[in-house]
């Protein structure tokens, strides 16, 4: 299982992290393990973790993000 975190941009309160949370969960291809202000801890199933897929969905929910490296 392979694990990432991504910065994401534009949170600032609990319904932003309710709101990215739901974002990620809407990808059915991540577990999302942690969601703060500012931060998403997530797992993946595939091989290659589907980074793209994910941020697609955030920025259609309004955020920006990028793999932490």
């Amino acid at each position: 299982m392979a694990e990432f975190i991504l910065r994401i941009d534009g949170m600032h309160c609990g319904s932003c992290v309710r709101r990215v949370t739901q974002a990620l969960n809407s990808t059915g291809r991540v577990e999302v393990e942690e969601v703060r202000i500012g931060a998403a801890r997530l797992k993946s199933h595939d091989e290659i973790p589907p980074v793209d897929a994910v941020i697609a969905a955030l920025a259609k929910a309004g955020y920006s993000a990028q793999l932490e490296q």
